[in-house]
């Protein structure tokens, strides 16, 4: 008698597990795309941190270039641009460099660009700037 009990609670789990098919594959249905939402968002992270690097290096570069005694205020702008297209492609769009400055006792140079999107609708743009001291003869 005992067995036929067993046998009974056996067959009414087995029944418990068929009528949970699917449940499993319906969780993953909802949770998979905040996941995957989740890991453009990340890609997209380190897509804006690179164009960021970038255009702050580009920057600096352009700095460096216009803060030489006598160097023309046109000099920065141009490294930096020369600089962002070479060391920021692929992570930085449309590089624009400005520079400001160039017979003032500072000088200033602006990166901007666009950073490629990995998620659809998202327009992300960066933008670094960068001050130094000019150059000057002091006798």
């Amino acid at each position: 008698m005992a067995g036929l009990r067993e046998l009974g609670g056996l067959r009414e789990a087995g029944r418990l597990r068929e009528d949970e098919r699917g449940a499993l594959t319906l969780s993953y249905v909802a949770v998979m795309p905040f996941v995957f939402l989740l890991i453009m968002l990340l890609i997209q992270a380190s897509l804006w941190f690179l164009a960021r690097e970038a255009a702050l290096a580009a920057a600096r570069q352009g700095a460096d270039a216009a803060r030489v005694m006598d160097a023309p205020r046109a000099a920065g702008s141009a490294a930096a641009l020369a600089f962002a297209r070479q060391a920021g492609q692929g992570y930085l769009e449309d590089p624009v460099a400005s520079a400001t400055g160039g017979s003032g006792p500072t000088i200033s140079v602006t990166v901007s660009g666009h950073v490629p999107s990995f998620v659809p609708g998202l327009i992300v743009h960066v933008s670094e700037t960068v001050q130094a001291p000019a150059e000057e003869f002091r006798p």
